[in-house]
């Protein structure tokens, strides 16, 4: 097999995946972080940027989507890596709860990072600001050029120039805000901000405030304004929704999504209503942006797709030499990132073959066909839910590893029923027996084989 040398981008929970896989393959790893830890959107920083919507390119960019309340969305059992499992662990400063507090994850991260000797891979505080083909006497090369500098170094001298067989990228897609596009907004009165720049509930007291968004963000902020907020209002995409008064609830309404806008400070709404509104908050996801790629638009993100990706990950006319750990949507994270970071490191060493250039892009307009015939639309590319299971089982055939433990599989079908039930209390109530022991049962063996 052979070795190369690799460039890992983040020190999130992709590129620890990506580079503890790599360095098992036998391959040379430089990883750059430009926080000065692990965890990637795991870390916590309570302070915003200075334009709240995210829209202002020459902002200070702050990396941190976390709002301080935040628990997982899903139980720590089957986020966990598969020889690492993420036990609950009952001392200071940890939260042993199903659904932990975000802090609990970034343990769990730094624990990994420090189990497996990753430290030392890791540039911290170490931005990259240039990814291209090294280019010698006009003609170009299968080598990649990484330019990068040092956190407060603004001069052209300072930044570092480096020479890799092949980049992988694990930076993430929870920076660069979406927002909703409302008609009219521009001269509507009142304030707006995406989740991204969310923490804690208090600045709307007293306020009426429109969160956009269905998923979980959406869900737990408007849960926690709604504490100190006069009213919430929660629209969504839905067209045939009625203005309801949430169950339960004394003062939160669901809509359908936002018509337009008004001088006056209200906001006309498709089932009809209007409402005065003081405050937006847009809960309304996350753009993939990587603008220190410079790869002649070889790859593009176009309305939210980024392409062409051969299975979500390999450029087909760069493949292997740059390649995407963590561009699936609402898929299991961890367990995702660790079985494309094997796949991609057995294809850097020799151990897998991809198909060739022509194979993977005829595989890519293929299933690019079946999101047009199916009427799904191109932002929804590297959404797999349902599909999530299928993609995992074909990665490791394809890599030629175990698929997904079955209890994982069943634990996270259980918590999407459990979330149905008790949307208020899922996190919270749970009835599980059979597959906490079966998860226990797991860790045992894991706990044996590092004595052994």
């Amino acid at each position: 097999m052979v070795s190369r040398k690799v460039a890992v981008i983040g020190a999130g929970a992709a590129g620890l995946a990506a580079s503890r896989e790599l360095r098992r393959e036998g391959h040379a790893v430089v990883v750059f972080e430009r926080s000065d830890r692990v965890g990637g959107v795991w870390l916590y920083n309570s302070n915003v940027e200075s334009d709240p919507l995210g829209l202002d390119p020459s902002r200070a960019i702050i990396h941190s989507s976390l709002y301080e309340s935040l628990r997982t969305n899903l139980p720590r059992e089957v986020m966990g890596f598969r020889d690492y499992p993420f036990v609950a662990q009952v001392k200071d400063g940890r939260d042993p709860r199903r659904y932990p507090h975000h802090s609990e994850v970034l343990h769990y991260l730094e624990d990994f990072a420090n189990h497996f000797g990753l430290l030392e891979l890791i540039q911290f505080e170490t931005e990259v600001i240039y990814v291209g083909l090294l280019v010698e006497e006009e003609e170009l090369k299968n080598n990649w050029v990484v330019r990068s500098k040092k956190k407060g170094e603004v001069s052209s001298s300072s930044v570092a120039h480096d020479v890799f067989d092949a980049v992988v990228v694990c930076c993430g897609h929870f920076t660069q805000p979406n927002i909703a596009e409302i008609p009219g907004i521009d001269a509507w009165p009142g304030k707006q901000l995406h989740s991204h720049s969310y923490r804690v509930p208090e600045p709307f007291s007293g306020q009426v405030v429109l969160v956009i968004g269905n998923k979980a963000s959406a869900a737990d902020i408007s849960k926690e304004i709604c504490t100190v907020a006069k009213e919430v209002h929660v629209a969504s995409r839905s067209t045939n929704i009625i203005p309801t008064k949430m169950f339960g609830s004394n003062n939160v309404w669901h809509h359908s999504m936002v018509k337009c806008a008004h001088e006056d400070g209200t906001l006309a709404f498709l089932d009809g209503s209007l409402v005065c509104v003081d405050v937006i908050v847009h809960c309304t996801g996350y753009k993939y942006n990587f603008p220190f790629l410079d790869i002649s638009n070889t790859v593009t993100v176009d309305d939210n797709r980024v392409g062409p990706l051969y299975k979500h990950i390999f450029p087909p006319k760069l493949a292997p030499g740059l390649s995407f750990i963590g561009i699936p949507l609402m898929a299991l994270p961890i367990p995702t990132f660790e079985l494309q970071s094997n796949w991609v490191a057995g294809v850097l060493s020799g151990r897998i073959s991809l198909p060739s250039e022509d194979e993977m892009i005829e595989d890519v307009e293929a299933f690019y066909f079946q999101l047009k015939a199916a009427a799904i639309p191109k932002r929804f590319t590297h959404l797999l839910a349902k599909k999530q299971f299928d993609y995992s089982d074909w990665v490791s055939a394809e890599s030629g590893c175990q698929p997904w433990e079955q209890w994982r599989k069943q634990m996270y079908k259980e918590g999407g029923k459990n979330f149905i039930a008790r949307p208020e209390t899922y996190r919270d109530e749970w009835e599980d027996e059979d597959l906490i022991v079966q998860v226990h049962e797991t860790f045992s063996q894991y706990l044996l084989a590092e004595v052994s």
